[in-house]
């Protein structure tokens, strides 16, 4: 699998975690219907079922692994800022296949796309410190 259909995978990802976060909707459902509107052909779909479901049944623990690194509580941050952090967490300990650098990329680049100004720099700084205790 090209790591653009990964990367396509993780953006879609955020997107139904995001309004998970906000709705508490049904993930499958929210699953099935988001992906009928986007073309498949680019995307890792298995992936992007890996990513929203082993986050949204762990999401308490992955919370408390990224607590210890924030420079502020979890309701503090921003419904985007916590799905990328989600996912970067979810990556760092669970796929060790996937280098942690990889892991930090993904996370800024998605921060930059969808986050807010700065959010970006939190973001590399959170999984920066954590890199360096997980790896």
């Amino acid at each position: 699998m090209k790591p653009s259909f990964r990367r396509k995978a993780r953006t879609c990802a955020l997107q139904i975690l995001y309004s998970w976060e906000i709705s508490h909707n049904n993930i499958k459902e929210s699953a099935r219907e988001f992906l009928k509107e986007k073309n498949q052909k680019n995307i890792d779909i298995q992936y992007f079922y890996e990513l929203i479901f082993g986050i949204t049944r762990n999401c308490k623990n992955i919370d408390n692994l990224m607590k210890p690194y924030l420079f502020r509580s979890l309701k503090e941050l921003g419904h985007i800022e916590k799905a990328i952090l989600r996912i970067a967490f979810y990556e760092l300990y669970n796929r060790k296949d996937i280098p942690y650098k990889v892991s930090i990329n993904e996370g800024i680049e998605l921060a930059k796309l969808f986050g807010s100004k700065d959010s970006h720099k939190f973001i590399n700084g959170v999984l920066d410190k954590a890199a360096v205790k997980i790896k």
